[in-house]
């Protein structure tokens, strides 16, 4: 056996596996004289029957198996010749495989790169503060009390944080938008909706909950608004200017609870100082939360930016439908139309492509760091990965436990996954930390 190693790049690498006539033979022979075993055939034993009856009446089976035999044969042997460290095995191409010729199998593998390990021990990161003041607690109450408010009728004006019920038609240029986006009728015209006056987030029709303020019941009014340059939800409508024709029909207040035994005990509180402490409580691992959340980001991005090497291309092509396939489902989820899918995905495939070679280069060296530290998966992670997802994905954890059964391919991923998010928790725990002070 003669093995050549050609490098196509730094991390693709052909095997081209020469065997002689003697090497192909012998395996052939092996395949026949196994299939001679298991075969049975009227008026032979057993083990039998003559090997040229046997290749005749299983002759398609016998050919398959063999070149199987001679493929694996010629890669296991040729990785074992040239030590590499095989992450993908990119393209097969087994020439011609027959008794009595010799062979040559090329493979084309992904490698694991090389690169030098950057010093992972005492990554600076910088966290805020999670002490917690008197005034986030009220506001937090605040907030608690908005989402159990109570909504009446108001026969007056409307004011900031009151909800109105209306209808608008809405033109650009005298032509209705109903012509301009026929698909999407909420933009053009609407008998019946609810704006909150002058609140946090917009509605439908960008700005024109600001408009309402100081309108009542039966009033009428032409409400300017101007759609943002970039408006993916409905791009024929972005950056131009409508006008809607606003009809109120009717006005109700946010009517906050009481902060009494009912709302304490709702909130699991005794009274106002043990809201409060609750509170706070919540509020301190909230940040403590978002601090680690913030370290894990800080620790990948200064590995990522140590990082000068190769990623396998087959990886990278992977990860990119992956980040794809993410995308194009959030987006999806955003109201963002096919066509506008079509236009951008240019540069959707290059920014996709951008991410996952970070994504696959972090792997790489999360891999390294975690068998160099020896961190590895152990029974209590794969079922607290299980109930965590059961959870997310609302499935019966004994489903998903069947399911990872049946799929190795699909258990490794979730070993490898889980490997890496052990490895960010190891960094993060050995990380330099500076606690920045919120600024009066």
């Amino acid at each position: 056996m003669n093995v050549q190693l050609n490098s196509i790049s730094d991390t693709r690498k052909s095997l081209v596996v020469s065997l002689d006539k003697s090497e192909v033979d012998t395996e052939h022979q092996a395949v026949v004289g196994e299939f001679t075993k298991q075969a049975r055939l009227p008026g032979f034993r057993p083990g039998k029957a003559p090997a040229a009856m046997i290749t005749k009446r299983f002759g398609k089976e016998i050919t398959e198996e063999f070149k199987q035999k001679v493929v694996a044969k010629a890669y296991r042997e040729g990785l074992e010749q040239q030590k590499l460290d095989v992450l993908t095995i990119v393209k097969v191409e087994p020439g011609t495989i027959e008794p009595g010729i010799s062979a040559a199998v090329t493979v084309t593998v992904d490698v694991r790169p090389e690169f030098e390990m950057p010093e992972y021990v005492g990554i600076k990161t910088e966290v805020a503060s999670t002490e917690v003041n008197d005034e986030e607690v009220l506001a937090a109450i605040e907030a608690m009390r908005g989402e159990r408010a109570e909504f009446k009728v108001a026969e007056r004006e409307a004011h900031k944080s009151d909800y109105v019920k209306l209808a608008y038609e809405g033109t650009i240029e005298g032509k209705p938008i109903t012509e301009l986006v026929p698909d999407k009728q909420i933009y053009g015209k609407v008998p019946q909706t609810w704006e909150e006056v002058e609140g946090e987030h917009e509605g439908v029709i960008p700005g024109l909950g600001k408009q309402l303020s100081g309108l009542k019941p039966g009033d009428k009014k032409e409400i300017e608004i101007e759609f943002p340059a970039e408006y993916a939800a409905a791009p024929a409508l972005a950056g131009k200017k409508a006008t809607y024709a606003v009809e109120i029909q009717e006005i109700r207040e946010r009517v906050l609870p009481e902060l009494d035994e009912a709302f304490f005990k709702a909130n699991q509180a005794d009274d106002l100082p043990g809201l409060k402490t609750s509170v706070s409580n919540n509020l301190k691992l909230q940040k403590e939360s978002r601090n680690r959340a913030e370290q894990r980001r800080q620790i990948t991005d200064a590995l990522l930016a140590k990082m000068e090497f190769s990623a396998p291309e087959s990886l990278v092509e992977s990860e990119t439908q992956s980040v794809l396939r993410q995308f194009i489902e959030e987006n999806m989820r955003r109201g963002m139309p096919q066509d506008q899918f079509e236009k951008d995905k240019k540069e959707l495939i290059e920014s996709a492509r951008k991410a996952a070679t970070g994504r696959v280069k972090l792997q790489l060296v999360l891999a390294k760091i975690a068998e160099a530290e020896k961190i590895q998966v152990d029974e209590k992670d794969i079922n607290t990965f299980i109930y965590r997802e059961s959870m997310r994905t609302s499935q019966p954890p004994d489903k998903m436990v069947k399911e990872l059964s049946k799929n190795r391919d699909a258990l490794r991923s979730v070993q490898q996954s889980i490997i890496f998010d052990k490895a960010v928790d190891f960094l993060v725990s050995k990380a330099t930390v500076t606690t920045t002070q919120p600024q009066a």
